[in-house]
């Protein structure tokens, strides 16, 4: 049987990060069910896109990790703004979670074992099964609502979100620019017809 918590705690150092240890584990949680359900053997074979295979979706989710802690830093120091760090940590780290169950059928089945259709389906994009995940574990609404992260999901916007939106743009715009020389607009523009 997968260790996946094992996995997440490894690929996602920026967990240590988070100083409430409950949200911490309900991140982890999270991770886990989303693994689970989609059949994954190991978190480092999800995607970044389901066209993009060169970049993990880990790498992706630590560098809106680090993007968004970094910008967060700079708000609350040149602006006086104050975000949470932890709700900007852990929704970061959670942006991406739908991704267990909206990949499943862009990967080779021999790193899937058991997936479970009842969840893992391209049919709900993976920001609203992520804000999903996030609740049934428990995380506080300020962390959910700032999971979904494509424009009119959440009618709303707080800081922490923006902070999850802008950065998860960042982090899109490199991966595509050096993956395939567009960017991330032009990756879109070129691909929403396909999908």
């Amino acid at each position: 049987m997968t260790d996946h918590e094992a996995q997440i705690r490894e690929a996602f150092p920026e967990l240590d990060g988070i100083d409430d240890e409950v949200l911490r584990d309900k991140v982890v949680e999270a991770w886990r069910l989303g693994l689970e359900r989609g059949g994954w053997q190991d978190i480092f074979d999800i995607p970044y896109a389901w066209n993009i295979h060169e970049v993990t979706n880990v790498e992706h989710v630590r560098g809106v990790t680090r993007i968004a802690v970094d910008a967060a830093k700079q708000q609350r120091d040149f602006h006086g703004a104050d975000p949470d760090m932890d709700v900007v940590r852990a929704a970061c780290l959670l942006h991406d979670v739908g991704k267990c169950y909206e990949y499943v059928d862009h990967v080779d089945e021999e790193v899937l074992d058991g997936t479970d259709p009842e969840y893992a389906t391209e049919e709900i994009p993976h920001s609203i099964s992520g804000y999903a995940l996030a609740h049934e574990v428990g995380c506080p609404l300020s962390v959910q609502r700032a999971i979904p992260h494509f424009i009119g999901e959440v009618p709303t916007r707080t800081l922490e979100a923006e902070l999850v939106k802008s950065a998860n743009s960042a982090s899109s715009n490199a991966i595509t620019q050096a993956a395939m020389g567009i960017s991330l607009q032009e990756w879109v523009d070129q691909y929403s017809q396909t999908q």
